[in-house]
């Protein structure tokens, strides 16, 4: 398993190139959301080697309306994730403005769930055209997102299925699971064949593992048994110091493969 920092949530306290650098010294890759808001020449000139960044900027996967928006801007973004050396990049089921819904909604139909799956058929299409692959992400709106519709993992898996493109996978989020679904460890086997990447934070609290209930080694494991070879995102605040968030994330991931060895 690769192992990644997403920079918007660690070292807050330092200029974003000046996060990346920093993670990426320390032996990770590195996740980003907005890149219109970003230097990406600097980011380039780092060296660090990006895992993901956000994929559009508008408009609703799920939506009829606005669903072309998605599209549209996934296409514009597309030079600055190759210019970075991006190879995921990460949608989520409807739109979100500062992390929160842009027009909630309570309940999902039919439509929604065709659209969504049409959609991110042609966000794959698209990806096959210039070597990346959209992931969807899903969210929890118990806390954070109230209001996203299909945002639950089940459903963004199914949505992933139904889309049936090898450029269309799965953002497991796994912060966001625990607090919607639970289960994380049949989750990620049963959702094996579609991920793209999968992130995790604790709960409660949304900080690195090791800060809350999750077992994350148990998670480690169950990946590794499964024949897991992708990454593993830390999208999560450091609850104190984040050199020492950054320890914590590794040693999550690392010790099971220092019990085999």
């Amino acid at each position: 398993m690769r192992l990644a920092v997403c920079a918007e949530m660690v070292f807050t306290d330092l200029p974003f190139v000046e996060r990346v650098r920093r993670i990426h010294e320390s032996g990770f890759d590195v996740e980003l959301w907005d890149s219109r808001t970003k230097d990406i020449s600097a980011l380039k000139a780092t060296g660090a080697v990006f895992s993901s960044m956000t994929g559009y900027t508008s408009g609703s996967l799920v939506d009829p309306e606005t669903a072309g928006d998605v599209v549209k801007t996934a296409e514009s973004l597309i030079p600055a994730a190759l210019e970075l050396g991006v190879s995921r990049m990460v949608v989520h089921p409807a739109e979100l403005i500062d992390g929160h819904a842009a027009r909630p909604l309570y309940r999902s139909t039919g439509r929604m769930w065709s659209t969504g799956a049409r959609t991110l058929e042609r966000l794959g299409r698209l990806g096959e055209q210039h070597g990346v692959t959209f992931c969807l992400e899903n969210l929890n709106t118990v806390l954070d997102h109230p209001g996203i519709p299909l945002a639950r993992a089940k459903d963004t898996l199914a949505l992933v299925e139904a889309a049936g493109h090898p450029n269309a996978k799965l953002m497991l989020d796994l912060y966001h699971a625990q607090l919607g679904e639970g289960n994380l460890i049949e989750l990620v086997r049963s959702a094996l064949p579609y991920i793209g990447e999968i992130q995790v934070a604790d709960v409660p609290g949304r900080c690195e593992p090791g800060t809350g209930e999750i077992n994350y080694a148990a998670v480690a494991r169950a990946l590794a048994d499964a024949g897991y070879e992708g990454t593993v995102g830390m999208e999560a605040w450091a609850k104190g110091d984040s050199a020492a968030a950054l320890d914590a994330f590794r040693a999550a991931f690392t010790v099971y493969a220092e019990e085999k060895s």
